[in-house]
């Protein structure tokens, strides 16, 4: 039977089947292969801890309220980041696919999955499956390097090496940056080097600012990519950059963001602070720009070599384990990176 993930409650895993579903005429079904698992956006489902699982998203006003149901309640359905999958089945109406075809998209963690021909992906020729899994997550690392605005000799700065800090780092190397890569793992660091990053730098051995400021003669990095969701990265990458230059608040930070002083060297340098989320792409690329072209780019530019990403999985489960997986997260892995579900020929 087809099965998928659910979550009945914080930190209660399950698994639910279903009904294989009649295809349209227009629709192909695929068996899912890879499934990646996120250490940011799905652990906070998984803990309860994601604002929209204690408030309400006003999407009118744009604000989140409370004392309203929130927008995200249990049991969780939609669990699951960015997948990859082999056609199986077509719709009699689809002309262009046919079964054998691997493709990508997000459709959760679940053995199979109907999708509408128009919203199908398909992986490059021969490509390794496994890089459709970065589809996603590599969108919002790219969409990142693009809120940069980096300019080719510009140094940047990276705090935060998990999937996509790395990602970052590799994508703003490309960009023409010299890229100083910053994170407490000597593991993760170790691997932002081997992928191309200039230096890398452990917070705990001293102020990265202060150390910035010494290998750029004073002057501070061009930009700051902030990525792991700490408020005490965050404010030390507002203490790294040069006067009147840029931080890119990417990570995905959750409660309060103590710790940020903002009078000191963010109200003195004019430091821009800018955020950059997935739901909007950079506001000046917009006309060019999409989320789907950002999905596309991270799969092209994975099979073209100009990044590196498989070198980012560190685990591979087979999907009824995953609640193992999940635990092993939440109990923190400093060593794991990218988490892969996978599904066997049964699945």
């Amino acid at each position: 039977m087809p099965t998928a993930l659910l979550l009945r409650g914080p930190r209660a895993l399950d698994f639910e089947t279903f009904e294989h579903p009649p295809l349209g005429p227009e629709e192909v079904r695929i068996r899912t292969l890879y499934s990646g698992v996120s250490a940011g956006t799905e652990l906070s489902q998984y803990r309860g801890t994601s604002p929209f699982m204690a408030k309400r998203w006003d999407e009118a006003s744009r604000l989140f309220r409370a004392g309203d149901a929130p927008s995200w309640d249990y049991p969780v359905r939609n669990l699951g980041y960015e997948e990859a999958g082999e056609i199986v089945e077509i719709g009699s109406g689809v002309a262009d696919l046919r079964p054998g075809q691997h493709v990508y998209g997000t459709w959760g963690h679940r053995t199979h999955h109907v999708a509408a021909r128009e919203a199908v992906r398909v992986l490059p020729e021969g490509a390794d499956p496994r890089i459709g899994i970065f589809s996603h997550i590599g969108a919002v690392a790219l969409n990142g390097v693009h809120d940069a605005e980096i300019r080719i000799g510009d140094v940047v700065v990276v705090f935060g090496l998990g999937v996509p800090g790395q990602i970052v780092a590799q994508a703003a190397r490309a960009s023409g940056a010299q890229v100083i890569a910053v994170d407490p793992v000597a593991s993760r660091r170790e691997t932002a080097l081997r992928l191309g990053a200039a230096e890398a730098l452990d917070p705990a051995a001293g102020s990265v600012a202060e150390i910035v400021k010494e290998k750029t003669g004073g002057r501070g990095a061009d930009v700051a990519i902030e990525v792991s969701g700490v408020p005490a990265a965050l404010a030390e990458a507002i203490r790294a950059v040069a006067y009147s230059a840029r931080v890119i608040a990417l990570g995905f930070f959750q409660g309060e963001a103590r710790g940020l002083h903002l009078g000191e060297e963010f109200h003195h340098n004019r430091v821009q602070l800018v955020c950059s989320q997935i739901s909007g792409v950079a506001p000046g690329a917009s006309y060019r720009w999409s989320k789907p072209r950002l999905w596309q780019t991270a799969v092209r530019l994975q099979h073209e070599g100009l990044l590196d990403l498989l070198p980012l999985i560190t685990a591979e489960m087979p999907f009824r384990q995953a609640p193992a997986l999940f635990d092993r997260l939440d109990r923190g892995d400093p060593d794991a990176l990218q988490t892969v579900l996978t599904f066997g020929d049964d699945a």
